[in-house]
């Protein structure tokens, strides 16, 4: 599973029409494992923008898309996931070489993660959508649905193609056009995705790229008249800048999906104390802590409290930082150096603070070039410092611990985010109590993480999103509802 980067082939343009276009000013991308620069992309304008929003939108009113049987579409998006299936390698690796995800989690989750993706979408294509309902005897009350148009989407760089199919398998099952911008961060592997839903059937415009800026590039997208809807996966400033920009230009409908602090809650009646620690550790370090659903406040009941931070800190010291191109990698790169000064500089500042480092608080030593940070856990903490307050991104873990049930659950509760929670605990009236309890989208019990089951959305409450990602919620999403009454 092994590559060399220099061996790695890719197209560095927008995708529009079905086809890769350059021209303009260019940005350096770097590689996040070894800051080195693997290409530039053309920085987005408004002109560009404005030409692949005008294509897409021909290009959904000249193919039927919207229109034809919704079997059709499901029919051209299975053929899509057939094709990211038998195009494995080729994508692992590029997601790999030009992202913070190592090739054996590319190749072994990510990819077929989103193949998967693009199947449930496919299958919602004739499940959900339009009804009849109860009137008087003497009419018939229908709600019919229909797609918006053209779709805009701003994805993230975290988990580039599985985030772009989060995005694009609602948008084009429910009979949309879309025009996606990747982070100009993590660029590349989109563009073959898109090749792909063109090869499978997908009609040339109904699925276009614009890379470029956020500021830019993104901006040009939320205001564009033809754009109907928008979807945007990222932090939760940003989303409430895109939420504003909506309003002001057509009073567009947004999914946001923002920031998280999510609470680990764990009791002492959680059972294998090794066990719970894994499941803790994965939480906060996958992908480095570069998750937006990252469980990043480990809030333990005492008695239970030193064995478990014992066997957490045991625990993260096997990792094995690395180029994402090597398969023995086991442990991701932060995204940049901007990212890195981040992560570090929040530690620090916890640490003046008064709390205290139990490990980590530092960059691993590599032969490799890029920035690796330690896993760390911060004891001695309180709701007022940085690394509790914030989204670090980054795999930093603050330790609470608690005596009381309530106390627990008050100590879960963030001011500002509501993304995903974790509830650690035998009980299964105290697990359902909190999940009751906790302000989030997502609550998981004696687990961490996504499942491959599609059919439950994702979201925040608070500041970390509104609307829903996956589930029948996000197919329906994008479309919009009409009441038609008849009489007779």
């Amino acid at each position: 599973m092994n590559f060399e980067p220099e061996n790695i082939r890719f197209s560095t343009g927008h995708f529009i029409g079905g086809r890769v276009i350059g021209g303009g000013a260019m940005i350096d991308v770097l590689r996040p494992s070894d800051g080195q620069i693997m290409g530039g992309i053309p920085d987005g304008t408004d002109a560009v923008v404005d030409h692949a929003v005008t294509n897409a939108h021909e290009a959904w009113k000249t193919s039927g898309w919207g229109t034809c049987s919704p079997r059709d579409r499901a029919r051209v998006l299975h053929r899509w996931a057939d094709l990211l299936d038998a195009h494995v390698g080729e994508l692992a690796q590029l997601e790999a070489l030009g992202s913070t995800r190592p090739v054996k989690d590319a190749h072994g989750f990510d990819l077929p993660f989103t193949s998967e993706c693009i199947r449930f979408f496919a299958e919602c294509a004739d499940k959900f959508g339009g009804d009849a309902v109860p009137t008087k005897s003497d009419s018939l009350g229908l709600v019919l649905s229909e797609p918006y148009g053209v779709v805009g989407a701003i994805a993230p760089w975290n988990f580039p193609l599985s985030m772009a199919s989060w995005k694009c398998g609602p948008a084009l099952a429910a009979g949309n056009a879309i025009v996606l911008k990747p982070s100009e961060l993590t660029p590349f592997s989109v563009i073959r995705f898109a090749e792909l839903a063109v090869e499978a059937g997908l009609p040339p415009g109904l699925f276009n790229i614009v890379q470029g800026r956020g500021s830019e590039a993104g901006a040009a997208l939320v205001r564009h008249p033809l754009i109907r809807k928008i979807s945007f996966t990222g932090s939760t400033m940003t989303g409430a800048a895109i939420m504003s920009e909506s309003a002001r230009h057509g009073t567009k409908p947004v999914t946001l999906e923002l920031g998280g602090k999510s609470p680990q809650l764990v009791y002492d009646d959680a059972g294998d104390i090794a066990a719970v620690a894994s499941r803790i550790v994965k939480g906060f370090t996958s992908n480095a802590g570069q998750a937006c659903v990252s469980g990043t406040r480990l809030i333990v009941q005492r008695g239970i409290a030193e064995r478990l931070v014992n066997e957490i800190v045991a625990q993260v010291s096997h990792f094995k930082p690395g180029a994402t191109w090597r398969e023995a990698t086991n442990f991701a790169p932060l995204i940049n150096e901007r990212q890195a000064n981040k992560v570090h500089a929040s530690v620090r500042l916890s640490v003046e603070q008064g709390a205290t480092a139990l490990c980590g608080g530092d960059f691993f030593q590599t032969d490799v070039g890029g920035y690796f940070y330690r896993p760390t856990l911060l004891a001695d903490v309180n709701g007022g410092m940085e690394a509790v307050r914030e989204e670090i991104f980054g795999p930093v873990l603050t330790v609470q611990t608690f005596d009381e049930e309530e106390e627990g659950l008050l100590l879960a509760d963030h001011p500002t985010y509501g993304l995903a929670a974790g509830v650690h605990t035998q009980d299964i009236g105290r697990a359902l109590r909190a999940t009751r309890r906790i302000q989030a989208g997502t609550v998981w019990i004696n687990r961490f993480g996504r499942t491959w089951d599609f059919i439950l959305p994702t979201g925040g409450f608070k500041g970390s999103g509104l609307g829903k990602d996956l589930g029948r919620q996000a197919f329906e999403a994008n479309l919009r509802y009409k009441s038609v009454l008849v009489d007779f």
